[in-house]
């Protein structure tokens, strides 16, 4: 059955803006689960701009469903995963500037390096998830330094279906949507789980979730954007519904 992992980054983002205790990352990660989500994801930044520290202690402390910590591949955010022990570590590329992932991880360009940081986190019984662009090349290299889960960058699907009105039969957001599948289908003939995310909301989801084999959709901004008029745990739900309902027409 697909799954639902809802990043609360964002959240924390709008605490960050006055510097103070509220609104709880924490308490969104609660009910996100209550609302349905399978597990949390939170980006732990190298400059702290949104999720804290202690925030991920917390999560790790109280959250009943899995925790996945975004991460770049650095000393410092290996040892930080090795020493809280979130069920899974998906190492992103980071940039300073930028305003969330721009692109996915060149695991291709940083083999021996990432092999080593993979080695110590599967070491500490973290389940390693590499965030990479739909292309062969990067999934082999994914194989090579023992990734388990492989989440496939789908925002230029995103991009080219809000480009084309919303259309899923349009030719562009066809191919995209083809590429996104065979990286799956590659993923899987490679013995590792497939995964997806990024810039997927209400009105784009469903042809994602309804790719053959995908394991777990990730979702934020479009969630936590809706929470704001509904409420996070009727958002998370929303979100879930059309998720199953992709996935069920697939199988039905």
């Amino acid at each position: 059955m697909i799954e639902l992992g809802v990043n609360v980054d964002h959240v924390a983002t709008i605490r960050q803006a006055r510097r103070t205790y509220e609104p709880d990352p924490v308490w969104a990660a609660m009910e996100a689960q209550l609302g349905g989500a399978d597990g949390i994801t939170v980006h732990l930044r190298e400059d702290r701009r949104h999720i804290q520290d202690e925030d991920v202690g917390r999560l790790r402390e109280l959250a009943q469903i899995r925790l996945n910590l975004e991460m770049a591949a650095t000393d410092e955010m290996v040892a930080i995963a090795c020493r809280v022990r979130p069920e899974m570590a998906m190492l992103v590329p980071e940039g300073r500037h930028e305003i969330t992932t721009e692109g996915g991880l060149d695991v291709a360009a940083q083999e021996p390096r990432l092999r080593l940081q993979v080695a110590r986190l599967a070491d500490a019984g973290i389940t390693v998830s590499v965030f990479i662009d739909a292309e062969l090349r990067q999934i082999e290299a994914a194989q090579r330094i023992g990734a388990a889960v492989c989440e496939v960058h789908t925002g230029p699907y995103a991009h080219a279906f809000h480009a084309a009105g919303r259309d899923p039969g349009t030719e562009a957001v066809a191919v995209e949507i083809e590429r996104i599948s065979r990286a799956g289908e590659t993923i899987q003939a490679l013995g590792m789980r497939f995964n997806a995310g990024h810039a997927l909301n209400y009105f784009n989801v469903q042809p994602v979730a309804r790719l053959s084999g995908v394991r777990a959709l990730h979702i934020g901004h479009a969630i936590v954007s809706r929470a704001v008029f509904v409420g996070l745990r009727e958002a998370v739900r929303e979100m879930k519904r059309l998720m199953l309902e992709a996935a069920g027409s697939t199988a039905a």
